[in-house]
């Protein structure tokens, strides 16, 4: 057995680590706005954070295992999981889930109260969302919502990883929290769509027996809607040269939503997602060109915009 294959690990979803990235913009946006925190012990910090929130990520996903293993025995694919397959100890498992939480938990203390706070409720969202009574991931809508606030959580995390004392801009965290839901969103819709039979997709996943192929096209319209309002309040107050990024923000979208609609699509398992070379791309793009358009002013485009428009 090599390393890789061994179910504990395969359960903790190492491979999962990737979705640290949302941490980037928390990063990016922190220095531009407070360049006091620039110094020798930012790396180590980011660093360190990085690997505490990978912990607690991982805490998260063997508890989703470990409690979806009966549901996802009626999955085409997820069936073969270490936990349904009965390839791990269940005992064994929930002592994994509270060692990896309790060691991401405790060792976020050494980024400050503020990463500390926002590291508890990341680990106490994925219990909301995972544990009954409450169990919001069998619940339509608020699946989606609760699993992608984890999107602004992973921002105020790489925020607060920083150092700075600032507090992120609200309608950010909205934006985040929006354009999470309809990555979300998008996923379910392709998970219905390959179950392909509604009474079977109610079995595997609760959430189902409300959904359908209308009612999640027009989540998802909702969700990048107000991810598109929340986005453009805070372009204009904060930053109105990633004005220029939206054409490339849009085009992500809509080839994201293109990929949802594909037979077995790779929304369903976004570790696998790499593998398209045209999404890749363009969020490589993407993201250099809204990183760069962080640090290069230009003074027309405000005035454009502006409340008051200069004489």
């Amino acid at each position: 057995m090599s390393f890789l294959s061994n179910p504990y690990l395969q359960i903790a979803r190492i491979d999962h680590w990737f979705k640290n990235v949302f941490m980037l913009p928390g990063i990016v946006m922190a220095l531009y706005l407070d360049q006091g925190v620039w110094s020798a012990a930012l790396l180590p910090r980011l660093i360190l954070a990085f690997l505490l929130v990978g912990l607690i990520a991982s805490s998260y996903y063997v508890l989703n295992e470990i409690l979806d293993a009966e549901t996802d025995k009626k999955h085409p694919v997820k069936c073969n999981r270490p936990v349904p397959s009965g390839r791990v100890n269940v005992k064994l498992a929930y002592f994994q889930w509270l060692a990896l939480g309790a060691a991401g938990i405790l060792g976020s203390l050494a980024l400050g109260p503020a990463f500390f706070v926002s590291a508890i409720v990341l680990w106490l969202m994925g219990c909301i969302y995972n544990i009954k009574p409450i169990r919001t991931k069998d619940k339509p809508y608020l699946d989606v919502l609760s699993e992608s606030v984890n999107n602004p959580l992973r921002l105020l995390l790489g925020w607060y990883a920083t150092g700075t004392a600032l507090v992120p801009p609200i309608s950010l965290l909205f934006a985040y929290w929006m354009i999470g839901a309809f990555f979300m969103a998008v996923k379910r819709f392709a998970e219905y769509r390959h179950i392909n039979d509604p009474v079977q997709a109610g079995e595997y996943r609760m959430s189902f027996q409300h959904y359908n192929e209308e009612r999640l096209l027009i989540s998802i319209i909702y969700y990048v809607a107000a991810f598109g309002l929340f986005f453009g309040i805070f372009l204009i107050r904060y930053r109105t040269e990633l004005i220029l990024s939206i054409p490339l923000i849009a085009a992500v979208i809509a080839w994201y939503i293109h990929i949802g609609f594909h037979y077995d699509s790779p929304v369903q398992y976004p570790e696998k997602l790499y593998k398209n070379q045209g999404l890749m791309t363009l969020l490589l793009i993407t993201t250099i060109v809204m990183t760069a358009l962080m640090f290069i002013d230009i003074p027309w485009l405000s005035e454009i915009f502006s409340k008051t428009p200069a004489i």
